[in-house]
């Protein structure tokens, strides 16, 4: 799967495309590690840019999950691969102002000689009190014990502007951790 990433992020930066690895993969930078087998990359571009994107899925020969990858794209804002040796890799286009924020805070690690760009810890929390399931916010929980120099005040304030627009109360579920 470093391979994978690898690829992946030379990829992406090879065209300029702003992205940032998240998930179980980026969660495993800030806790102890615990198996995911697939790869969840956020990527800042707007479906304009989406051919772009395809030639980078082809370079690094991912096999697309959808019959219609435009219309799959344009409705659900994420494109679902598979990689030869069946590791999932989802394409996320982030859109969102949070999200292109998240994507320029980004941490770049050395991953084997290469640069790869990994979501803060902070960001990692957020994403995964927003998914709110329980291996999520078991992450969470890890991430916090592990990590304690966290920016509470980015992650709050975040939380806070994201269950305004849900109506969903991120910052009860945060506060619930424990």
């Amino acid at each position: 799967m470093v391979e994978l990433i690898k690829k992946l992020a030379q990829a992406l930066d090879k065209r300029n495309l702003p992205y940032m690895v998240i998930g179980g993969q980026a969660a495993m930078l800030y806790r102890s590690p615990r198996f995911t087998n697939d790869i969840d990359i956020s990527i800042g571009i707007n479906p304009d840019r989406l051919n772009e994107l395809l030639k980078v899925i082809d370079e690094i020969k991912l096999k697309i999950l959808t019959d219609n990858p435009i219309k799959f794209v344009m409705e659900k804002m994420i494109l679902p691969t598979i990689d030869e040796s069946g590791f999932r890799v989802d394409l996320i286009l982030s859109q969102t102002q949070y999200e292109k924020d998240a994507i320029q805070r980004a941490s770049v690690v050395d991953v084997q000689g290469i640069r790869v760009r990994y979501a803060i810890a902070e960001d990692i929390i957020i994403h995964k009190i927003f998914a709110g399931r329980e291996i999520d916010l078991e992450d969470v929980r890890m991430i916090m014990i592990s990590n304690k120099n966290l920016d509470i005040e980015l992650i709050k304030g975040t939380l806070k502007q994201l269950g305004e627009y849900t109506s969903i109360d991120f910052i009860s579920r945060f506060n619930n951790i424990g």
